[in-house]
């Protein structure tokens, strides 16, 4: 049995409730690295969506961010990120969202992402378009980079890695209106999706980071690849850049710079 996009609505809504219900507690925080944190409601938030996918679809494959792969038998996979924008949640910064994913033979599907404090609810069926609470949404149609307004983050290794996003960073900052870093990589594509951001882009990412995002941005009208172009971007290693049509190939260009 497949899932359905009410079933990842569900879910999604069912775990932003206990996002939201341990917003405002004393978090227990434990590191993963230097920067990169969890807290007792990532590990709640997982422990519930995975006990529900798999008594409602047995024998998934599922891969989550904190108990990583759980093989399964069947031909689709979940993508489950119980908490996206950790460290804002830890620090009681309120961006932050679930984001859950589902493919079938490699190919993205379908797509939620909750963000429980605004109630906004983003959502894709592959060809069907993506939705806001109910409501189709299409990407900007900027299609100048000096006008437009774009939105990064940076990898929890950003300053061993050989990969320098801050160059990037200063390069766009000065091309355009500005560029944003919220904390939350599904929100910054759902954002592009919404037209509220023109272009994001992101290195070293993990699959569940974009899978949902990826597919909500895609169906509604962005260009969504990987950094360097290439259409995959959910395969390692990974990486995003997700653009309003207009100025895709002006930001794909300072990109491979």
């Amino acid at each position: 049995m497949k899932p359905t996009l009410p079933d990842l609505e569900r879910l999604a809504r069912a775990a932003g409730t206990i996002l939201r219900n341990g917003y405002n507690t004393e978090h227990t925080v434990r590191y993963k690295g230097t920067i990169d944190l969890v807290t007792e409601t990532d590990h709640a938030s997982e422990s519930f969506l995975i006990g529900e996918i798999q008594s409602q679809f047995p024998d998934s494959h599922i891969l989550a961010e904190e108990s990583g792969e759980t093989a399964g038998e069947n031909e689709g996979t979940w993508f489950i990120d119980p908490l996206d924008g950790t460290v804002n949640y830890a620090h009681h910064i309120p961006v932050f969202c679930v984001s859950i994913a589902y493919a079938v033979k490699g190919i993205l599907t379908l797509g939620a992402v909750y963000d429980p404090l605004r109630d906004e609810m983003f959502t894709a069926e592959h060809g069907k378009g993506a939705f806001l609470n109910g409501k189709k949404i299409q990407v900007s149609e900027t299609t100048e980079l000096q006008k437009s307004l774009l939105v990064t983050g940076f990898p929890y290794d950003t300053w061993e890695t050989k990969l320098d996003n801050f160059k990037y960073f200063e390069r766009l900052a000065k091309k355009t209106q500005g560029v944003r870093r919220l904390g939350s990589a599904a929100l910054d594509g759902c954002y592009v999706a919404a037209g509220r951001f023109d272009g994001f882009w992101e290195f070293a990412l993990r699959p569940w980071d974009i899978a949902a995002a990826g597919l909500i941005a895609e169906e509604a009208g962005a260009r969504v690849t990987a950094v360097d172009g290439r259409a995959e971007y959910i395969s390692a290693p990974q990486s995003i850049l997700a653009a309003t049509p207009g100025i895709y190939e002006k930001l794909l260009e300072q990109l491979k710079n």
